[in-house]
């Protein structure tokens, strides 16, 4: 990762870590992440370019959406993923009938606090639910590995490998996900040209069949 992303602000994280940290971590556990990605979170949380009340109120709407998918259905948080980056909703993933799409959508969409909303939800056939489901619950639980087979999750941490490793990224900035291949992604880019590079490299990525940005250039 470049030197520019491995230096937080400290009163920032001071910050955060007083009034943010405990937000992350149970909206991590509402979602049904393992500790290892719980960690993850908590710690990636303190190098974002979001302050800490940002970050805690983007926290809270998100946890509030999956209070509120999961009263509808709680096997839905294996076929909906949540991302949040300053009020900006996305919501993607991959259900199989329209019906309980429009559900989720209405549930989500119930916090004043939300400026944009970005519905990315697949409509697939049952079977390709099924197989993506079986994946994305490997890969919560902990036990999916990196393997030849190109899944979404397989793509989804390709991403992540090339972002964390490319000079002049900050990774930490972005949110992606995978649907069957096509690839959404929300955050906040420093320039035009990161934000280039970023969609080159998820691009060229194998298994990726397209990619839609919702990313914003920073105002800084």
């Amino acid at each position: 990762m470049p030197t520019h992303a491995t230096r937080p602000n400290f009163r920032k994280l001071t910050g955060f870590l007083h009034a943010g940290a405990l937000t992350v971590v149970m909206t991590a556990i509402l979602a049904g992440c393992g500790a290892q990605t719980i960690v993850s979170e908590t710690a990636k949380a303190a190098f974002e370019d979001r302050l800490a009340e940002e970050q805690v109120v983007d926290a809270k709407i998100k946890a509030g959406i999956i209070g509120r998918i999961t009263d509808i259905d709680k096997s839905l948080i294996l076929d909906v993923s949540i991302d949040v980056w300053k009020n900006r909703v996305m919501m993607t993933g991959a259900l199989s009938d329209s019906g309980t799409r429009n559900s989720v959508i209405r549930a989500a969409q119930q916090d004043s606090r939300i400026s944009d909303f970005y519905n990315n939800i697949h409509i697939v056939s049952p079977q390709q639910q099924s197989e993506r489901r079986e994946w994305m619950d490997k890969a919560k639980s902990g036990g999916q590995t990196v393997s030849n087979v190109v899944s979404d999750v397989w793509i989804e941490t390709k991403i992540s490998a090339q972002l964390i490793s490319e000079d002049g990224v900050t990774s930490v900035n972005y949110r992606w996900r995978s649907v069957l291949g096509d690839v959404y992604i929300i955050g906040e880019a420093s320039s035009s040209s990161e934000l280039n590079r970023v969609l080159k490299i998820i691009s060229a990525t194998k298994g990726v069949k397209s990619v839609k940005s919702h990313v914003l250039l920073s105002s800084h």
